[in-house]
């Protein structure tokens, strides 16, 4: 088998596709797939209850927060998060340090006024320090990015607000490491980096905060009708949603969150110590006190793209497939997702330093 390190949709656990593939025909006493179930019925609710409850012992959700399955994916809830949340000022606060916080900050423009807490740059290297951030106090919430997959920016702290609730994009990084979900208004993923397959997005919102939605919000966007229906107002991606269940599981198998985050830490530095040792060689455009521990971007001598082509074809033939770096940025990009074991992450260190001994002047 190929090892995957693409930004996503990205690689699942081999144990769990192997449980999805035993149960695909006949799901327990079914009798039938996963896929053909009624989503009113009783076999599918119990695997959505069962999916939901495994999330919430995972991030220790307490009672006052709503777990919401949404489809539309991050660039979804870029609009709903502001059609449910802006109403109440008309304003809020947008730190945008990466692409996908840029067109975030851009789709909230169409429903109200975005103030760009950092100057814009078109360079996504770092978080700002927060003493140099514009807040707005008027804001009806402040959002950001905690981790830029295209950029490999990740957050190495939550924000101080005064109060003003925070909505973070945690799609890449969610259940990578333990957070305090009682410091967030709303958190929401995209399920195709830690979470499944993509086709749902995981949103973890305050329930003080449901209910006032602007009367534009399309139903399937609004977040009360969600909760109302425990989201099937309409039908659900059911067999993403059973798949999630798995995923969910087996990182509780695996010791939890904070095994995941142990993990990360090993895979991530494995690859950042080859870059430093390489002494200019590999070079990372990111602050080091910002960089991700999902996604690690990198150059070839200097953007060299003769030999980061040979990069790839030589990490190809060796089955390490997705490395390129995202085509706005250009150069190469290893995504280590939680499904990502550390000994696939210790192969591609190991080719990291073959390369670098063959090519090095």
């Amino acid at each position: 088998m190929v090892v995957n390190f693409g930004a996503g949709p990205a690689k699942l656990p081999e144990e769990v596709l192997v449980e999805v593939q035993k149960e695909l025909v006949n799901h327990g006493s079914s009798g039938m797939s996963v896929m053909e179930m009624s989503h009113r019925g009783a076999d599918y609710n119990k695997i959505h209850e069962d999916t939901i409850k495994a999330l919430q012992e995972l991030l220790n959700i307490p009672d006052d927060y709503q777990v919401l399955l949404l489809q539309g994916g991050g660039t979804g809830l870029f609009a709903a998060v502001c059609m449910n949340l802006m109403g109440r000022t008309g304003v809020a606060d947008y730190i945008v340090t990466g692409a996908w916080s840029a067109k975030a900050a851009k789709e909230a423009a169409k429903y109200g006024q975005v103030n760009l807490v950092l100057p814009k740059t078109d360079k996504y290297c770092g978080v700002p320090d927060q003493k140099t951030w514009k807040l707005d106090p008027n804001a009806s919430y402040l959002y950001y990015c905690d981790n830029e997959t295209v950029h490999g920016v990740e957050f190495g702290f939550i924000p101080e607000t005064n109060g003003v609730p925070i909505v973070c994009d945690m799609s890449s990084n969610i259940l990578s490491r333990p957070f305090d979900i009682r410091k967030f208004g709303l958190v929401f993923g995209g399920a195709q980096k830690n979470i499944g397959p993509s086709g749902i997005t995981v949103v973890i919102v305050r329930k003080d905060l449901i209910g006032s939605a602007m009367k534009i919000t399309p139903s399937i966007l609004d977040f009360a009708v969600a909760a109302k229906d425990n989201s099937i107002h309409n039908t659900p991606p059911t067999f993403i949603i059973y798949v999630m269940g798995r995923v969910f599981e087996w990182i509780k198998r695996r010791g939890g969150v904070d095994a995941m985050f142990d993990a990360s830490m090993k895979k991530s530095q494995m690859i950042y110590n080859e870059i430093t040792r390489s002494g200019g060689f590999y070079s990372c455009p990111v602050q080091e006190d910002s960089r991700s521990r999902m996604n690690v971007p990198f150059r070839i001598a200097q953007g060299d793209e003769a030999l980061e082509k040979a990069f790839l074809k030589g990490a190809e033939a060796r089955k390490m497939v997705q490395l390129k770096g995202h085509r706005s940025v250009g150069g190469i990009r290893a995504s280590l997702y939680n499904a990502v074991t550390i000994q696939e992450a210790e192969t591609l260190a190991k080719y990291m330093r073959e390369f670098f001994e063959e090519h090095k002047k």
